[in-house]
């Protein structure tokens, strides 16, 4: 460039946009003040798309939200909210994703006055942690939001069956849905979303993502609801839902399009439950039963006779041992992810099979297995996918040998 005599500020906008495009966030907010031509060029829409704005609302600043528009980002988390919410809705009318995360003095009120019309573009709304918000703030969701594809409720434990009936009515596009730790929510409300009261409402029948975590008031009858209304889900998370038992995973069982199925800390699910999962027509790529202190060796026969494809499965402090593993590890030619942490009957036996057959392995979690040695950890690096191999406190990537890991183990050395 010197040569010829061409200086950077001759470059055309559309070049100084494709190279402020590698820059982060941080830097394309720099290179905007460097001059007008960059300022100029760096608002180029290209140079913002899929950036999510980061804000805190305090005080009023009138070119916030032009700025926003201009360099065409429509994605916004607010991290403190000390203004109205409407005060975001009115200066972003094509904002796409909204992420009031954690804003704990957000209230029904609050939310109202800010959706008072269709807003056809927002297409994700997380309220997770967002307390105060009730079955109210849900009406006007429904109400309003109707193009809705992700909603995020975690904790928002004064949500009731009386909401998720609102979201049955409303939100038929709705793909992902977290209602993790919403305590009142029930069979009934899960029924509502599978569409089981079609005279009220038609059902969420598109989701693909449940959480449903620490919904303690769920039952069987929740997974009867979800397998024959839900019939696009693809992943499903149940950790920690105690009123969850064996005879329930008959229903999952027949969930041909179930990808993921969470069922950690459900302390009803033992051998049987896994059975049952293993004998339906699952084509599951994730399992996780980490803490179901009712599934050992037995489990992993049958996760070998009927999931054998599985990418990834969690057994962390399950009553396995390395018979079971003996048993696994033929037919899981597929698994990439292992996590036996805390499974103590785990030897350096158990780590051997695994080296042998376990080929495609990248990840595996062997903390607090307080039998296993330097032998064993020595066969395990030495498998040629692995990538991660986690150990509690310490964790190697990139493993290609052990080096110093014995240095650091000597309560694994026998």
């Amino acid at each position: 460039l010197l040569e010829m005599d061409i200086h950077v500020s001759s470059l055309f906008p559309e070049i100084l946009a494709m190279i402020f495009n590698y820059l982060d966030v941080k830097g394309k907010g720099r290179v905007a003040q460097v001059c007008t031509a960059w300022r100029d060029a760096s608002y180029h829409k290209s140079v913002w798309r899929g950036v999510e704005a980061k804000l805190h609302l305090r005080r009023a600043n009138p070119s916030l939200f032009p700025s926003l528009q201009t360099r065409g980002i429509k994605k916004v988390q607010i991290l403190s909210l000390r203004r109205s919410l409407s005060y975001v809705i009115q200066g972003m009318p094509n904002i796409e994703s909204l992420n009031l995360s954690g804003c704990y003095n957000l209230t029904d009120n609050g939310l109202g006055h800010a959706f008072v019309q269709d807003i056809p573009s927002l297409r994700v709304l997380n309220l997770s942690l967002c307390k105060q918000i009730t079955d109210s703030s849900l009406g006007r969701i429904a109400q309003y939001l109707k193009k809705l594809e992700l909603l995020d409720l975690g904790g928002c434990s004064n949500i009731t069956n009386t909401g998720l009936l609102l979201i049955a009515w409303g939100l038929h596009n709705l793909k992902s849905l977290n209602l993790r730790s919403c305590r009142h929510v029930s069979d009934v409300g899960i029924g509502h979303l599978a569409g089981m009261t079609r005279s009220a409402a038609e059902g969420c029948l598109s989701l693909e993502h449940l959480t449903l975590q620490d919904c303690q008031k769920l039952t069987d009858l929740s997974l009867k609801h979800i397998s024959k209304g839900l019939n696009k889900l693809k992943v499903l998370n149940l950790s920690f839902c105690g009123g969850i038992s064996d005879a329930g995973m008959i229903h999952l069982s027949h969930k041909t399009h179930l990808w993921t199925l969470n069922l950690r800390s459900c302390d009803n699910i033992s051998d049987t439950g896994i059975m049952h999962l293993s004998m339906g027509a699952l084509r599951l790529y994730g399992l996780d039963v980490s803490f179901c202190d009712k599934v050992g060796d037995q489990s992993l026969a049958y996760i070998a006779q009927g999931l054998y494809q599985l990418k990834s499965l969690s057994l962390c402090s399950c009553h396995i041992s390395d018979d079971g593993i003996n048993r696994m590890v033929r037919q899981m030619h597929e698994l990439k992810t292992l996590n036996i942490g805390q499974c103590v009957r785990i030897t350096d036996k158990g780590l051997e099979l695994i080296a042998d057959h376990l080929t495609q392995l990248t990840g595996i979690d062997l903390y607090g297995c307080t039998k296993i040695t330097k032998r064993g950890l020595e066969r395990i690096t030495q498998l040629p996918c692995l990538k991660v191999l986690n150990l509690g406190l310490w964790q190697m990537t990139e493993v290609k040998g052990l080096g110093d890991a014995s240095e650091i183990l000597p309560c694994y050395t026998s």
